[in-house]
């Protein structure tokens, strides 16, 4: 049984009564080497524990159960469910969830099945999703060590951006804040069936557990960026004051010159950790001006 050769694929799908699913973004793997480099590179030891989501017909799913301890996946396509049952047959440390990763209890999934486990995400992600789902993981709070997955090049270049250039965004500050992000290899459209109409890019991403950045609220760090970023082609100042409402446009541009910048400058320009040293001069005077 090969989960990576065509003719069985079809034949498999195809005793199951399914199709591709186009609204699931699916795209299974036909290239061995891919699911094997990236359950390899994912950056989880042999004794961790594995959440993969999306596992399709179980491609990656198989390495992943030969090269770790314990591994449960969460699919959201029903019909796929008995075909994993029947690909999955020979391993006894796989669980396979029915459910979708935008709307699963994930604290509730990993006290039931990860508890004293190091826990490292892999997944082939639909690209019509990754920033949702990556955000959700990322935000969650779950003690997770790593997030290994493929996704389309374009959004891979941008998690891995540095600073003033075209690639860097709300996304790039976003997940660089909560980890070290790397592009580890590309993967062309033509290892997919089918093939998808991009390339696509496998990134890991190392949680930190102790944060570089460090700010007095989150929240307002992360507005800072969204405003920052909601208006590109405008300077700091013009994209801060349309994008927060309540702060004047000369309290921006104060808070602008006191965490040392100049009025002038871009957002684009700004790393993760000067995002935080604004964020926290405007976290200041808003707690300034309710107390007053």
């Amino acid at each position: 049984m090969s989960l990576t050769d065509i003719g069985y694929v079809k034949r498999l799908m195809a005793a199951h009564g399914i199709t591709f699913q186009k609204k699931f973004g699916q795209n299974f793997l036909i290239n061995p080497m891919v699911p094997q480099r990236i359950a390899e590179e994912c950056g989880a030891r042999p004794c961790d524990a594995i959440l993969e989501i999306g596992p399709g017909i179980g491609t990656m799913t198989q390495y992943l159960c030969e090269m770790y301890e314990r591994v449960v996946c969460v699919e959201i396509d029903r019909a796929l469910i008995p075909v994993l049952g029947e690909t999955l047959a020979d391993y006894d440390n796989v669980t396979v969830i029915e459910g979708d990763i935008m709307k699963i209890d994930l604290a509730a999934l990993f006290a039931e099945h990860f508890q004293g486990k190091n826990v490292t995400v892999c997944a082939n992600l639909p690209y019509y999703i990754t920033t949702p789902i990556l955000m959700r993981l990322l935000e969650s709070g779950i003690p997770l060590d790593n997030i290994t997955v493929m996704i389309q090049r374009e959004v891979a270049d941008r998690l891995c951006a540095a600073p003033g250039t075209a690639e860097y965004g709300a996304v790039t500050a976003a997940a660089q804040y909560y980890a070290e992000v790397e592009k580890l290899f590309n993967v062309s459209a033509g290892n997919f069936l089918p093939a998808p109409k991009v390339d696509s890019a496998v990134v890991r991403m190392r949680l930190y557990r102790d944060r570089p950045v460090k700010v007095e609220n989150e929240e307002m760090l992360f507005r800072t960026i969204r405003a920052a970023f909601g208006q590109r082609r405008k300077t700091l100042l013009n994209a801060l004051s349309a994008g927060m409402g309540e702060f004047t446009k000369p309290e921006l541009s104060e808070a602008i010159t006191k965490a040392g910048f100049s009025e002038t400058i871009r957002g684009e320009r700004l790393s993760v950790a000067e995002f935080g040293t604004l964020s926290d001069v405007l976290w200041k005077k808003k707690t300034q001006k309710t107390t007053d």
